[in-house]
């Protein structure tokens, strides 16, 4: 049993560019919380990059709050929201199951139990970590009104972009094409059953556009891959830089439609029927994909974070799913 005078690791943002580990005391247990020792934590690299950067705009603050975080921005804050670990004490049924859970980096932290999320028999906990990111990458497929037979374009091959690759190129008939700077992720391109081309290379006959690079050169490639009346869904969170958007040319003639999708609240299609829960269980169903797993591309031990992510994060270097061990 774990005491409640035992203390936990948390990874703390506490200036520009720094990290830091600090101990803190656990929460008292209660009947209705679980006392989970973290496997492995999943760093959004968009997203906690602009943290580190301390790059969240003051307007975002409440907002962009991670549901368990702890400080305030833009410093020092603990942040995360994608870890996996497993049950040590709380009510019987839960003990020893695999959970995931909006938590910040840490690892050993009390939730409660409605906090929780099962993760499926067979699932490795390693890729159980992408909870958050299916959720968001099924939130915009959702937010597209994509379906069988549509030509999808997605512009952008970072984890949120390779997630809609693969979700998009199960729809029946549906031609998906992954655009990307890099010619790397073309292989991951075709195993998920999609085509891929250069920014430069591409066609403007997209039924569907996705944007997922957070930059102004996708955004343009993006509205520039739309065909007639299409749909353009902007995925990035471009924190407080503001990118330049051309809707001069043919944006009007081509009546385009740009909107934006983004995880906080369930899609308007689906919001009646589907509490945050609910899409988070089929999220993790979800990742029931082997192939996923070539989107985890760095793995760095919980005592190593401070010195390693920062370069991970800011110093562009190629990565997909970077993941904090705790073992």
């Amino acid at each position: 049993m774990v005491g409640k005078s035992e203390t936990a690791g948390q990874l703390w943002c506490v200036a520009p560019g720094r990290y830091e580990l600090r101990r803190a005391p656990l929460d008292p247990a209660g009947d209705d919380t679980l006392t989970v020792r973290a496997l492995a934590s999943a760093v959004s690299r968009g997203t906690e990059r602009l943290v580190l950067e301390g790059a969240v705009p003051a307007s975002e603050h409440q907002r962009m709050r991670a549901p368990l975080q702890n400080g305030d921005f833009p410093f020092p804050v603990h942040y995360g929201y994608q870890s996996v670990g497993v049950v040590e004490q709380g009510p019987p049924e839960w003990l020893g199951r695999t959970i995931f859970a909006l938590h910040p980096h840490q690892d050993l932290y009390r939730l409660p139990v409605a906090a929780a999320m099962a993760v499926p028999d067979g699932l490795p906990p390693e890729r159980a970590t992408l909870a958050a990111n299916m959720e968001t990458a099924l939130n915009a497929l959702w937010d597209s009104g994509a379906g069988p037979g549509d030509r999808i374009t997605i512009v952008g091959g970072g984890v949120i972009g390779l997630l809609l690759t693969a979700l998009a190129a199960k729809l029946p008939g549906a031609e998906v094409t992954l655009v990307d700077v890099n010619p790397a992720r073309a292989a991951l391109a075709q195993d998920f059953g999609a085509a891929f081309a250069r920014p430069d290379a591409i066609s403007d006959d997209a039924d569907l556009v996705f944007h997922t690079s957070a930059s102004a050169a996708g955004l343009t490639t993006a509205l520039a891959a739309a065909a007639f009346e299409a749909k353009v869904v902007e995925v990035s969170w471009y924190g407080g830089h503001a990118p330049t958007v051309p809707l001069g040319e043919s944006f009007h003639s081509r009546r385009l439609q740009l909107i934006g999708s983004q995880v906080g609240s369930v899609s308007a299609s689906r919001r009646p029927r589907w509490p945050h829960a609910r899409r988070l269980a089929k999220a993790l169903a979800l990742l029931d994909d082997a192939r996923l797993d070539q989107l985890v591309t760095h793995v760095v031990a919980f005592d190593e974070a401070p010195e390693r992510l920062p370069a991970l994060l800011t110093e562009g270097e190629d990565a997909l799913a970077i993941l904090l061990d705790y073992r």
